[in-house]
């Protein structure tokens, strides 16, 4: 004859500062498992993982965007943990729940996604805590988003309400010039340090949809491939000063480019690479 365990208010409350799920949650949890917490744990988790099933088709547009550094500022991480909602990603829990994530992320010197899911966090895997948060909440998370840095110093700057993370990776430190570079990515996007660091291949679709535009110009009716070719390439001079970083003007005063910024001074600051996460 089997035994009936009493469920109480306690092992509730103390199986929802273990996993967060919700108090309706942990006591079934708890009654389906005959009150025993570690199997709790795990029924919350087998739950959690058919809800992510259930809301693969889901779209996680909102989150939480991290960049940080580690203490030598050598390394930058930025990541997105996303959600569905905008109430959920303003929750001040939801945001100290992502800092943590970036926190394990650069303690452990992570250097993909697949990495950061197994790294533990107070004795349970980054993938097992998303999983319960996603059984909390109810909406579909995940670490959408994950960027590296690593350089001779990066900074890092979180632009808006997490929305935007940003690293920059720089030839010597400067602290005050890699913040302005960092605030120059979030405001303006470059695509690439400079018009070396842009594809070959991207700058043959620009330049061959420069052309096709051209030749479909009525204006331009009659007028040889070679000037044609000629006014593609002034075109695509403008694409980079306005698609590259070191080009573009300084958003802190458009009488200079950024190259010019960081020339100043003297100390051959030059930006190495740089990452930009945003939402969505």
């Amino acid at each position: 004859m089997s035994t009936t365990v009493s469920i109480t208010a306690a092992d509730i409350n103390k199986l929802r500062q273990a996993t967060g799920a919700g108090m309706m949650d942990c006591r079934k949890a708890l009654t389906e498992t005959n009150g025993d917490f570690e199997a709790a744990i795990d029924w919350l988790r087998k739950q959690g993982q058919k809800i992510a099933a259930k809301r693969s088709d889901r779209e996680a547009k909102e989150g939480v965007v991290i960049a940080q550094t580690n203490d030598s500022h050598t390394t930058g991480l930025a990541l997105c943990i996303s959600c569905e909602t905008d109430f959920v990603s303003k929750n001040a829990d939801f945001i100290a729940f992502a800092q943590s994530i970036a926190d394990a992320a650069i303690a452990n010197d992570v250097k993909s996604v697949d990495e950061l899911n197994n790294v533990e966090v107070n004795g349970a895997k980054v993938a097992d805590l998303i999983n319960d948060k996603l059984a909390s909440i109810g909406e579909k998370i995940g670490v959408s988003k994950f960027e590296r840095v690593d350089a001779p110093y990066v900074a890092s700057y979180i632009h808006g309400a997490y929305r935007i993370g940003v690293l920059v990776g720089m030839s010597v430190a400067d602290e005050e010039k890699g913040k302005d570079v960092a605030m120059q990515i979030a405001a303006m996007n470059p695509l690439a340090v400079d018009a070396n660091s842009i594809s070959a291949e991207q700058i043959e679709r620009e330049r061959a949809i420069v052309i096709d535009l051209m030749n479909n110009d009525p204006k331009m009716a009659g007028k040889p491939q070679d000037m044609i070719a000629k006014i593609a390439e002034g075109k695509l001079n403008v694409f980079f000063k306005e698609n590259t970083l070191l080009a573009q003007p300084f958003v802190k005063d458009g009488g200079k480019t950024v190259e010019a910024y960081l020339a100043e001074g003297g100390k051959g600051v030059t930006v190495t690479s740089f990452k930009r996460v945003a939402l969505g």
